[in-house]
């Protein structure tokens, strides 16, 4: 079955940086486009960013700039770096993936932004 695990959460000050990683099983990796999502308190689950299979990068307009996703199809890894963080960012960040007309998420990472 699919198996996505996000690590790389934490608590960082305004400005900082952090990168996230999702490790992915049971499914075709490099033919996946992956997705991660964001959901603060009280809020409804947002799309972050977007890496199709062919490479392609698509991102909220809220993190344009800040924000980068990649992928490494060897190690069925995607990545979030995040830099220059602001309290906003504080959310549950989890990987996705759509397969068969199923989304497949992760636990989720907490991510903490505050002084």
């Amino acid at each position: 079955q699919v198996q996505l695990v996000e690590s790389g959460g934490g608590l960082v000050q305004p400005g900082g940086s952090l990168r996230l990683s999702c490790a992915a099983s049971g499914l075709n990796f490099g033919d996946n486009a992956m997705d991660w999502y964001r959901q603060a308190p009280g809020k409804q689950r947002e799309l972050v960013a977007t890496i199709t299979s062919a490479g392609s990068r698509n991102y909220a307009d809220s993190v344009k700039g800040r924000f980068t996703i990649s992928r490494d199809n060897a190690k069925t890894t995607v990545y979030l770096q995040m830099n220059s963080l602001q309290r906003e960012d504080t959310a549950v960040y989890y990987c996705a993936a759509f397969r068969f007309g199923t989304f497949y998420w992760g636990q989720g990472t907490q991510v903490t932004v505050s002084s």
